[in-house]
C-alpha cells in the first residue's frame, strides 16, 4: 500500500528515491502497510510540491500556456460533471427511466422505451471529447467539440441530435445559480482556452496519459450506477470537496514554487461562476450557504497570487 503513496510523486523523483522512501517508511513503521494519516498528508503534500516544482523546471513551454491549458482542462471537467450519468447511461445503452438527470426534457434515445421525442447523442460527448483531447494535447481537436458546445447552447436547431439536454433545466452545480448550456459564458470560456494552446504552439502542449481518465471512468460508473444526478446533495457535496481539494493543491504548488501558471484556472472558474450569480442573483441569494460555499472557492484567489509573489520575491532574495 505505501507504494500508492510514491504516485503523488513524478516519476523522475520515484526512479531516483522512490526504493528509499518505501524502505524508511517499513523501517519507521514495521508491520504497518500504511502509515498514521498525519504522515500520509504530508507524503502527499511533499509529492504536490515535487511535481510542482518538476513542472516549472519543465521550460519547453511557458508558464502562462501550461496554466491556459490548466484552465481549459478545468472547465472541460466541470462541464462534463452533471452528464456523467447521463453519458455512462448511453455507452451501455441503460434506460435510466425515473432516474435520468432532472432537466425540462430528459431526452429518451431512440432505444429506450420513452416519450416520443427522441435524440440520438447525449450533450456530454461533447465535454468529454474536450476533456480527453485536452489531455493528450490536442487542443486543435478540442477547439470543434468547443464550438459545438457554444451552438448547442446558441441554437434550438439540434434537438434531434441533442434533445433538450442541457438547454433548460440544471445543468451543473453553479453555488445556487444553476448554469445551463443555454448561458454561453462557460462553453465560451472554454472555446476561448482551447483556441489559444490550438494556435499558439500546439505541439509544445504537455501531454498527459490515458491513465488520467481513469477517475472520470469511475464517476461515471458511481453516477451512473447510484444514478446520482447533478442537483441531488451527494452530488453537490462531492463536487465541493473535489473543487476545494483542486484549491488546496493549487495553493500548495504556488506556494511552493512562486509560478503564476495555477492562478489562471483558478480564475477561469472564479470568472464563471461569478457570471453566472451576476445574471440571476435571485436563484444565488435564497440560500445563504451558497454565498459560503462562494466565498471558500473564489476568495482564495488573491491569497494565491501573494502567497506566489512572496515566493518569487524570497527566491531573489536567495
Amino acid at each position: 500500500m505505501n507504494r500508492l503513496l510514491l504516485a503523488a510523486y513524478p516519476k523522475s523523483y520515484r526512479s531516483r528515491q522512490g526504493k528509499e522512501l518505501l524502505a524508511c517508511l517499513s523501517e519507521a513503521y514495521p508491520g504497518r502497510s500504511w502509515p498514521p494519516p498525519r504522515e500520509v498528508a504530508a507524503l502527499v503534500r511533499a509529492g504536490v510540491q515535487a511535481r510542482a516544482r518538476a513542472t516549472v523546471d519543465d521550460t519547453t513551454r511557458p508558464w502562462w500556456l501550461d496554466g491556459i491549458h490548466l484552465a481549459a482542462l478545468a472547465l472541460a471537467a466541470l462541464a462534463l460533471v452533471p452528464y456523467l450519468q447521463d453519458v455512462w447511461h448511453w455507452a451501455l445503452h441503460i434506460d435510466p427511466g425515473q432516474h435520468a438527470i432532472a432537466f425540462h426534457f430528459s431526452g429518451w434515445y431512440p432505444w429506450a422505451a420513452g416519450p416520443t421525442r427522441i435524440r440520438l447523442l447525449p450533450y456530454g460527448l461533447l465535454p468529454l471529447g474536450c476533456l480527453i483531447a485536452l489531455l493528450r494535447g490536442r487542443a486543435w481537436i478540442a477547439l470543434p467539440a468547443a464550438a459545438a458546445m457554444i451552438w448547442a447552447g446558441a441554437t434550438t436547431h439540434g434537438r434531434t441530435l441533442f434533445g433538450d439536454e442541457g438547454k433548460a433545466g440544471l445543468s451543473y452545480y453553479g453555488l445556487g445559480a444553476p448554469i445551463t448550456a443555454r448561458d454561453l459564458a462557460l462553453s465560451g470560456t472554454l472555446c476561448a482556452a482551447c483556441a489559444v494552446p490550438a494556435l499558439c504552439r500546439p505541439s509544445r502542449l504537455r501531454r498527459r496519459s490515458y491513465r488520467w481518465l481513469a477517475p472520470v471512468v469511475l464517476a461515471m460508473f458511481v453516477a451512473g450506477g447510484l444514478h446520482i444526478i447533478s442537483v441531488s446533495p451527494a452530488f453537490q457535496r462531492g463536487l465541493f470537496v473535489l473543487e476545494v481539494a483542486a484549491l488546496l493543491g493549487a495553493w500548495a504548488a504556488t506556494a511552493a514554487t512562486g509560478d503564476h501558471r495555477w492562478l489562471i484556472p483558478v480564475a477561469a472558474v472564479a470568472i464563471v461562476r461569478t457570471q453566472a450569480i451576476v445574471v440571476r442573483p435571485d436563484a444565488f441569494m435564497q440560500s445563504f450557504p451558497d454565498l459560503v460555499v462562494l466565498i471558500l472557492l473564489i476568495a482564495p484567489l488573491p491569497a494565491l497570487a501573494i502567497a506566489a509573489q512572496r515566493r518569487q520575491g524570497q527566491a531573489l532574495a536567495e
